[in-house]
């Protein structure tokens, strides 16, 4: 059977109960139509890069799951019809991801305070020392 990914955004003011019955809801339609789910994964509320039916926020969901075609085009249909869900994206991938997802290993490297791959490269020149920038120049002032 084909590979699947579907993520969904749901409105930002729901709680995260109803958001987990929004993805039992996406496991039932699959699974009812013959499909099996991989994984389930829950990736918060988050900022959107956009204003979408004035929310500025989404709570993510993906799931991944494998089924026949037919699975596909009745879980979007449903979820189209949810009015908690104001975007869904479904693609069709070779493999599933082994493990968490890189959303997942985000979450999980911001709360524990890591700085990344930046390591002791320090801040970003706002210090007193300036590098090899040289001295710091006030504004000139301008004469009308």
């Amino acid at each position: 059977m084909p590979l699947y990914e579907h993520v969904f955004l749901a409105r930002q003011d729901l709680a995260q109960a109803q958001v987990d019955a929004l993805a039992e809801t996406a496991t039932n339609i699959i699974e009812s139509n013959g499909g099996r789910v991989v994984r389930t994964e829950t990736w918060g509320l988050r900022n959107i890069a956009y204003r979408i039916q004035k929310n500025r926020k989404a709570h993510y969901v993906a799931v991944d799951f494998e089924a026949p075609a037919p699975v596909v085009a009745e879980l979007e249909r449903q979820t189209q019809i949810n009015e908690d869900v104001i975007r869904y994206m479904t693609i069709r991938v070779d493999a599933h991801e082994q493990g968490p997802s890189a959303m997942m290993r985000r979450n999980e490297r911001s709360e524990r305070g890591d700085r990344g791959d930046r390591g002791d490269r320090g801040g970003r020149g706002r210090d007193d020392d300036r590098g090899d920038r040289g001295p710091r120049r006030e504004r000139a002032e301008f004469d009308a």
